[in-house]
């Protein structure tokens, strides 16, 4: 299945901060699969559920994890 987000969620990748446009959900047994733009590029990557993270939103509380820093 692929869902598209509406709007794109912020997120911070392996390669900098991207914007998740799709997720892919290839099953139970697998990772969802993020499909990102990134902010410094424009390149498309896909990113498994492990390999990204929330962009830090101080209105929802949420500050930079440990990893992120």
């Amino acid at each position: 299945m692929i869902k598209q987000l509406n709007p794109p969620i912020p997120v911070v990748t392996p390669k900098g901060n991207a914007w998740a446009h799709l997720i892919i959900d290839y099953g139970p047994e697998a990772d969802l699969v993020w499909v990102c733009f990134q902010d410094d590029n424009g390149q498309c990557w896909s990113w498994c559920n492990s390999d990204i993270r929330a962009q830090q939103n101080l209105t929802l509380r949420r500050t930079l994890l440990k990893d992120q820093a």
